[in-house]
């Protein structure tokens, strides 16, 4: 260390790496978990992407009225099977901003099927912040203001239209508040009931431990798919869309939990023996307390991440059971109940767009399995 003639003092010493690096992994271990976490997670490009298209999915659901140009069931009886529509800016070289061309059916004699032929001589403005069909907004607020609209005397069909002439992208957005939230509400109850058993007979043992496990290996030895299939087909048709949302929804939880249980049991047989738990019990803490403060953060991560990587098994069991007519029905909307309406390869090959539900359900599952991947690499940022 010298002194400079400004009176300020200069390290002189020569540059070591090494003692920098020592110096990097004690800052690193003097920073909260939280941050290590995220300066981990940020290097898993595709969980980081995911999460957040993921996070905007999900702020975007209170609001898919507003978004979609159409009603979830508003229908256009001169338009069935409409073909997607191009938004096109520029005309004849110039350009005069967002515009559709009015299409118009045409019979063919050939084939005996609808054609929609544009008038390409005709551009139609497109509408903005327009009013359109009512919706709640988050569900409270009634509105009918949307972000955009059809011209008048023209469609917007960005990604065509279904057999009864509705918008298949605003159905899809309406669609997206029922399947995305299945998940949501089914891992609750699953992690519910898994956390709950998975303790009690991981750090109890005994009886208790044996009757969860014989009921675990039960619900594991049943066909998943069949099972569903009976539970749903036992409720009944007369009840309302949303009763039987729920009820859709809790069945999936309920089938889902041995996993998530046998895993928990695993973890507290091992962390029971630890001297922090023996310590706490010889403090007179409570079982309840144990497992609350002592146990489970211990198996905080796992949680996380097994909870990510469950969300997109809930949607696909949701999907599933509406494509075969025995989960949500109309007049509900989601992803499962539209490609109900596409079981029909034949209309499929003529009508390719039908299938365009497909789409969202691959992306947001592929998008969940990547989140939950880079969460379990990161939330353990010590492990190198």
């Amino acid at each position: 260390m010298t002194q400079h003639p400004d009176g300020r003092y200069v390290d002189d010493a020569p540059y070591d790496p090494d003692a920098a690096l020592q110096q990097l992994e004690r800052a690193d271990l003097d920073a909260p978990n939280w941050v290590l976490v995220w300066r981990k997670f940020r290097t898993h490009k595709l969980g980081l992407i995911s999460g957040i298209f993921l996070l905007l999915c999900y702020l975007m659901l209170p609001f898919a009225g507003f978004i979609a140009p159409y009603g979830p069931n508003e229908r256009n009886g001169e338009h069935l099977y409409a073909p997607p529509q191009s938004v096109n800016w520029f005309y004849e070289g110039k350009f005069i901003g967002p515009h559709v061309f009015p299409i118009v059916a045409e019979a063919d004699l050939e084939t005996f099927q609808w054609k929609f032929v544009p008038d390409l001589e005709d551009p139609r403005a497109v509408k903005f912040f327009c009013e359109g069909s009512e919706y709640k907004l988050a569900g409270l607020i009634r509105s009918d203001t949307h972000l955009f609209c059809a011209p008048e005397g023209a469609t917007l069909f960005l990604w065509g239209s279904d057999r009864l002439g509705r918008d298949v992208f605003s159905r899809i957005l309406y669609g997206a508040q029922l399947s995305l939230t299945v998940g949501l509400i089914g891992i609750s109850v699953s992690f519910s009931l898994g956390i709950i058993f998975g303790s009690m007979a991981g750090y109890f043992g005994g009886r208790i431990d044996w009757v969860i496990n014989r009921v675990i290996e039960i619900l594991r030895s049943l066909p998943e798919l069949p099972l569903w299939l009976a539970l749903s087909a036992a409720v009944p048709s007369n009840w309302s869309p949303v009763a039987v949302f729920f009820i859709i929804s809790i069945i999936l939880g309920i089938l889902d939990w041995p996993g998530l249980a046998r895993s928990v049991r695993a973890k507290f047989l091992s962390l029971r023996e630890e001297e922090y738990v023996r310590a706490a019990e010889m403090m007179g803490a409570s079982s309840g307390r144990v497992i609350r403060k002592h146990l489970l953060p211990n198996f905080m991560s796992h949680l996380i991440a097994s909870a990510t990587l469950s969300i997109p098994a809930m949607i696909l069991g949701e999907t599933a059971l509406s494509f075969l007519g025995l989960g949500l029905r109309a007049p509900a909307v989601s992803w499962g109940v539209m490609l109900n309406d596409a079981q029909n390869l034949a209309s499929i090959e003529i009508y390719p767009w039908t299938a365009i539900p497909m789409l969202p359900i691959i992306v947001v599952v592929l998008a969940f399995n990547f989140l939950g991947d880079g969460l379990r690499d990161s939330l353990d940022p010590y492990q190198q």
